[in-house]
């Protein structure tokens, strides 16, 4: 037997749209306000993202050197999300909470990797060689 998936209701259209920016906003307000990883990304991404348009050749190098930036803040919002959802549930310490807390916590970490080895990869081999 297959599950329909119903509409959730509220609004639609550019009226649902101006909602989720707003929404968005809020988050990434929060985020600010509350996470000091999160600021100090944000500010090194005002001076990188100016430097991979500078720096790339390519836009494909553009788009990596940008893309890998962004992306550091957007798994920081998410483990930010998984923080505050564990916070909410229950100050308790529990194993799972860890669990999660821990897990979202090396995503942010691999996505810090991942930034290290793509400008590594673009922009190493020009200083070196």
């Amino acid at each position: 037997m297959q599950e329909e998936f119903v509409n959730k209701p509220g609004k639609t259209g550019i009226p649902r749209l101006i909602d989720a920016t707003n929404y968005s906003w809020q988050g990434l307000l929060a985020t600010w306000r509350n996470e000091a990883a999160f600021r100090q990304e944000v500010s090194l991404a005002i001076f990188l993202i100016p430097m991979a348009l500078w720096l790339g050749e390519t836009g494909v190098e553009r788009a990596l050197l940008i893309g890998v930036t962004l992306l550091v803040m957007i798994v920081e919002l998410l483990n930010s999300a998984v923080e505050a959802t564990i916070d909410r549930i229950s100050s308790e310490r529990h194993p799972l909470s860890k669990v999660a807390k821990d897990t979202a916590s090396a995503a942010v970490s691999l996505s810090l990797l991942l930034w290290l080895f793509t400008w590594g990869c673009i922009l190493l081999p020009r200083w070196l060689g």
